[in-house]
Parts: structure tokens; C-alpha cells; sequence
């Protein structure tokens, strides 16, 4: 079912978000630009409007939790998980880490939960992170990366909420692709005997793959085009074009009408 048009109700806060995307995106693409200030400054807009972080920080009528959130707006003084994963590329990790924080608590306050504003931030977010990301791209609220710089995205693809794209390996994600909440992918593996023993992975799901609710693709998989995984499955082989597969661990129950025609002529 296609999504319907929803339109802002007035025209003049729809430039007002414009402007605020923009904005960000010039100063994110100006080489002079300090990406931790950057993060830090909008960050400090959003949850204490109208005041300056340096301010903040210095108000010693604030309590220490006040001061120690306030402080945590840096991304300099907060780390994340995939910092301490010992295939992290410093250079290219901290180069995305600003602009990861900047999504995360984004969507953590109450601009994160208006939608077209979300899609707009979060797509021109992902320009800056993402390896690749294609057009019309639409990411709804708690999309969480791993590294960001191994992932790439296609033209018009959906993500719903509370997916997860671990790229501790590489991720490449096709055309017209939908995940649906709770989908996890991963790229990465552990060892059954030593769980420090990890394998990196390339995992790609190829143009018109949908993934529905709470579906699970692991480490190193192939999903071909317009395949589905069912919800609650957990991929663990490469699912063949058209088919759609369920179940733990999830194998194919049927394939679709247009992959029953075989390739069209000339293909």
C-alpha cells in the first residue's frame, strides 16, 4: 500500500526545517568546520534553547547530574560501543562519530518524533556517514548504525523504526528496499568456541528486498532481488530471488508470481 502525501499545515514552518537541515549540512560540508562544536552547539539548541553550552557549564547553581548532561552533548565526552571494537578505523569513526550522536539524541527529543523534519535530518545525516546513500531515502525514529562508513544505501529505500544496521563488516543495501520495525542486520560473527575470535562479513540485500517485523539477516548472507524474509525469521543462507522465507532458521515456503515467469526476454 503506498504511503499517502502528508503536508505540513503551514507553509512558513516548513521553511523553518528547511532551513534548519540546510543549515546544519553547510556547516557539516565546510572543511573548517569542528564536527564535535557542531554536534555539540545543535545538540545545545535543542535541549537548552536559547542558552550556550560554555554557559551551561559554567552555571554552578546547576546540580552535577544537570552539569554532567549537559556535558554529555559533547560527543568528546560520551563513548559509544563500536569505539571499542577492535576493527574500528579511528580516522573514519571519529570523522562520523558527531554526526551519529547528533542522530541518536535527535531522536531522543521532541523535534526526533516529527516526521517529515526526521526524514529530511536523518537523510542529509546519512549522506555524511554513509559509504553511499541514494535518493528519497526514509528513515523513521531509533535507526541505529554501528561504524556508518560501511553501509550503503540505495535510491528509495524505507527503514522503520528501531532497525539496526551493525557494518562492522559492510552492509549494501539495493533499490527500493523496506526493513520494518525491530529488523536487525548484521555483518559481523563470533566464533563458537572464542567469542574474541570475530569474522567480518559483507552482507547484501539486493533491490526490492522487504524485511518484515523483527526479522534477523546474519552475518555474510545474500538476499536477492524482490526476496522477503518473514517476521521473527532468522536468515542464516542466502535467500534466491522472488522467494520468501520464514521461520528459525528461516528457509523458503514459496516464491513469488514474478519470479515464477523466469527472466523477461533480452534480460
Amino acid at each position: 500500500m503506498a504511503s499517502r502525501v502528508v503536508k505540513l499545515r503551514f507553509p512558513e514552518t516548513e521553511k523553518l526545517y528547511q532551513q534548519f537541515v540546510e543549515g546544519i549540512e553547510g556547516r557539516i560540508l565546510d572543511p573548517k568546520t569542528d564536527r564535535d562544536v557542531l554536534c555539540r552547539d545543535v545538540l545545545t539548541d535543542i535541549y537548552f534553547p536559547g542558552r550556550r553550552w560554555d554557559d551551561l557549564m559554567a552555571d554552578r547553581s546547576l546540580s552535577p547530574y544537570s552539569r554532567a548532561t549537559v556535558a554529555s552533548l559533547d560527543p568528546r565526552n560520551i563513548t559509544l560501543e563500536p569505539e571499542y571494537y577492535a576493527e574500528c578505523d579511528p580516522e573514519k569513526y571519529y570523522r562520523a562519530k558527531p554526526l551519529i550522536w547528533m542522530w541518536v539524541m535527535y531522536d531522543r527529543s521532541p523535534l526526533g518524533q516529527a516526521g517529515q523534519l526526521g526524514f529530511d535530518f536523518r537523510r542529509m545525516l546519512a549522506r555524511n556517514i554513509f559509504r553511499r546513500c541514494g535518493r528519497n531515502l526514509k528513515i523513521w525514529q531509533y535507526v541505529e548504525v554501528s561504524f556508518g562508513y560501511n553501509i550503503t544505501v540505495g535510491d528509495d529505500c524505507v527503514f522503520h523504526r528501531y532497525v539496526l544496521l551493525d557494518d562492522r563488516g559492510e552492509i549494501v543495501i539495493g533499490n527500493g528496499v523496506s526493513m520494518s520495525d525491530y529488523v536487525n542486520v548484521y555483518s559481523h560473527s563470533h566464533e563458537i568456541e572464542d567469542i574474541n575470535d570475530v569474522s567480518l562479513g559483507r552482507t547484501v540485500i539486493g533491490d526490492g528486498v522487504r524485511l518484515t517485523y523483527h526479522s534477523v539477516v546474519l552475518s555474510d548472507r545474500k538476499i536477492g532481488e524482490n526476496a522477503m524474509l518473514g517476521t521473527m525469521a532468522v536468515l542464516t543462507r542466502d535467500i534466491e530471488p522472488h522467494h520468501i522465507h520464514v521461520g528459525i532458521p528461516a528457509k523458503s515456503v514459496k516464491v513469488k508470481k514474478a519470479g515464477l515467469a523466469g527472466p523477461k526476454s533480452g534480460a
